[in-house]
Order: structure tokens, then sequence, then C-alpha cells
């Protein structure tokens, strides 16, 4: 991956191969690749001088590429990958990419977690922003900023939201990793917490002896997994034990105010726009950050400042019959209570929450804990599981949860449950849509009636 090598990106228009295809070509690489349509990012890429072939067909590949990258979702049976390994050509994942290209970077900050990745990531975007650092980012969700996922920088920092699933976070090169959270998810991979635990000390270990791994105090599985650790740890949190810590707390609202003290100083103080105890630990976890990265006290208070959250994280979409709608990525019980004790604090008079499982494994193996939290709003929807990658071999659907909330409504699909909504929902509500899936449709268009 040198300047003057030719590279072929298969599923280049991907929400994290268009990036990768955008650095490497900004390199000195030539970059050329296939996607199945035709989109926006497709379009961007060709404006920029990289050609895409629609459609994937072995007739693409040729003896004089160097190099070929794919995204998760190409087999070995796509006729392009078989191509290219009738010629000998190396075959790397997308996350190898990335990999390879943070050792250019002085600085690879890694957001690695079970909960809070995209948000901080964005958050340690806005910081980096603000101190005109010309990062190179790469976020899992839209973050307005950028109006995008992603940025091309050409400064001496890239920033990556860092995935535990299937081990991809391990094919990283971080100098600062920072591990927001460990909890039990994606148990149709990990065979259990412990499994997730070990993975999330090997991501640690990638750091260089010279390295920063940033750790959430207050987060037992986090401290537990990293005890055996070698590496210089800095850790963020509310315990006066932290070495970054949040103290006098105050909430208005969606607002938040609080002071970061490091090390028992006072580093500087910090206005939140977005609510919740969950993200003052993610503020704390981005200071800590930038603490080790060198960046100033004024960076961090004008950076989060500025920031309103990302897209599909307690995102406002707008307001039908008085009632705001929000919607949120929020897939994991852990997500869920999050959430809801961000929102209960605010003063609506009902909480209506529709919440879309993802996937039949996570819904199957976290049933009790979802039951928990789903009964807390003041009303309950719940659509049919977004499958996903999966298909349904355990016999579970959304309403085995309404058989265990009580008052809660299920509803297969999303055209019954707004019909449902477009009855009840009154001014002075709080309608969230949440979910990892297409849920989100749901409050959108409610919204566009503009009612």
């Amino acid at each position: 991956m040198r300047p003057g090598k030719r590279g072929y990106l298969i599923g280049i228009g991907g929400v994290s191969m268009s990036p990768l295809a955008e650095v490497l070509h900004g390199e000195g690489l030539i970059i050329s690749g296939s996607d199945m349509q035709r989109s926006d990012k497709v379009s961007h890429l060709e404006n920029i001088g990289i050609r895409v072939n629609i459609g994937h067909n072995a007739e693409n590949i040729n003896a004089g590429y160097d190099f070929i990258v794919r995204t998760a979702a190409v087999r070995d049976d796509n006729p392009e990958i078989k191509a290219a390994r009738e010629l000998g050509i190396p075959v790397f994942e997308r996350t190898q990419a990335w990999g390879a290209l943070m050792k250019r970077y002085k600085n690879a900050l890694c957001i690695a977690g079970t909960h809070g990745k995209t948000t901080t990531t964005s958050m340690c975007t806005h910081i980096l922003m603000a101190a005109e650092k010309d990062p190179t980012v790469m976020i899992g969700g839209t973050l307005p900023l950028l109006h995008a996922g992603h940025r091309v920088g050409a400064g001496d920092t890239i920033v990556m939201e860092s995935c535990e699933y299937y081990d991809s976070f391990l094919a990283f090169c971080p100098t600062i990793a920072v591990i927001l959270d460990i909890d039990a998810d994606h148990l149709d991979y990990f065979a259990d917490l412990e499994a997730v635990k070990t993975s999330f000390l090997k991501f640690a270990r990638l750091v260089p002896p010279d390295g920063v791994v940033v750790a959430n105090y207050d987060d037992a599985n986090t401290m537990d997994a990293l005890k055996t650790l070698d590496r210089r740890v800095v850790t963020f949190g509310l315990s006066p034990e932290a070495d970054v810590q949040a103290v006098n707390i105050v909430s208005r609202g969606a607002q938040t105010d609080f002071d970061v003290i490091h090390k028992g100083k006072l580093f500087t103080h910090l206005h939140l726009q977005v609510p919740g105890l969950h993200n003052v630990k993610n503020a704390l976890a981005a200071a800590a950050a930038a603490i080790t990265l060198g960046v100033s006290p004024t960076a961090v208070t004008y950076g989060l400042a500025g920031f309103h959250g990302a897209n599909r994280r307690f995102e406002f979409k707008g307001k039908y019959n008085g009632a705001d709608i929000y919607d949120d990525y929020a897939h994991h019980p852990g997500e869920l209570r999050a959430l809801l004790d961000a929102v209960e604090p605010l003063g609506y008079k009902r909480v209506i929450v529709i919440f879309q499982p993802h996937t039949y494994s996570r819904t199957n193996a976290l049933f009790r804990d979802f039951v928990t939290q789903l009964q807390r709003p003041d009303l309950t929807i719940l659509a049919e599981i977004y499958a996903a990658r999966e298909t349904n071999t355990l016999g579970i659907s959304s309403a085995s949860l309404a058989k265990e909330i009580p008052g809660s409504i299920f509803r297969p699909t999303f055209d019954e449950i707004e019909t449902i909504l477009r009855a009840s929902v009154q001014p002075g509500d709080l309608v969230l849509t949440v979910g990892a899936g297409d849920v989100y449709q749901i409050g959108e268009h409610l919204t566009a009636l503009g009612k």
C-alpha cells in the first residue's frame, strides 16, 4: 500500500470502503473498484478520479493489480475474488487495510466498547477539529459536522470507531486504544462474556509500549479484562480514583454541565448538549483521549459544546400532534437502560417507545434483560425482530417479548404501529423509535405528515 501501487476494492461504495478508497487515492495509490449499484458515494469516488465498475465480474480483474480489498459482505465465491485468487493477487479484508493505513499516522486513536462507540468517536472528532488537528476519521454513523461518517484529513491523527464483532478490531494498529465498557453482546460469535473480555484485552495489547489505553474505571468488566495489561492505562469515570473524573454535574433538561478533573486538578468545564449520565462518561472518555494527545482544554470545551449528537443517537426527528419524535440506535439492554435513564428526567407526560429488536440471537440471549428495560416506558410497542444477517432458527418473535411485558403491544408491520400512534399520541408525549434496524422510518413518516 505505497504510492503508485494499484489496488481494487470490491464493494467500494460501502460506508467504510468508500472512505478507504478516498484515503488510498489521496495517498497516491491507483485505486479502482466495483459495487453492485450506483450511489452518491460511487458518484463521489468517480468525481475524484476513481474508476468504479457496476457489478462484480471476473473480467474486471487483471494481473496488473497489486492487491484486492473486500468488504465483509463479499464471500469467497464472488467472481472477482475467484479471479484474483487464480491470478495470485493478495486479497485483504477491509479492517486489514485500515489497520495498515493506521501505521502511517503518528496518532491512531481507536474507540472501542460494547456501547457508546459512535458517540465517543464523534465527540473526539469535534475536539480534534476544534484543535485544528485536521484528522482523518471513520465513524459508524453520520456526524452532522462532517455531513458524512468519514473525513479525509492531512494531519497526523486518524480516529477510528473500532468494533469487536468477529474480532475485527484486532486488525487495527492503535497508538491510543479507548475502551468505553465491556458487556455480553454478539453472542452469536463470542461464547460468553469472558470471551468478549479476552478479545478486548487482545485489542488493548495492540497498543505499542509507548502508547496509551484509555479505560472506564467505573466499568468492572473493563477493569477486570485489563488487570494483566502491561501498558500505560489512563482511566476515566465518576469515581474519585479515576485519572479523569467528572464533578459538579448539573443537568438542565437535555443539557449537562460539569467540571473535568485530571489527576486532582481542574482541566476544563464542559457544557454538553446531549442528555444522560452515559454521555457524561462518553465525554470523559473523549477528554481523556484528548489529554493523552496533548490537546488544549479550550479545544475540548469548544469541541464538545458544539456536539449535538450523531445520527440515530437520540436524534430529534420532528413533531407529531404536539409530541416530540426522537430516534435512537439502542439495540442492547444496556443501551436501552442508558437511554431511558437519560429521558426520564426530561419532564415529558408520557414516554412511548417503539422498539425493534435486532437479530434473533441477541433477543434470545438477552431476553430477560430486554423485558426488564422495556417495562419502564409508559407505553411499549414492539415491532418484529430485524433479522439482519440471521435466519430464525430459534423460533423467537417480538410477540414473545410482548407476552412478558405488561401493557405492551406487538404489531408485525410498521403500518399497524403507525395506526396506533396516530390514534394515541398526545401533546407532551415523547415518542422514541429505537433499534438498529429500519424502525426510524416510523418516526420519519409521522413527522412528514406535518400534523
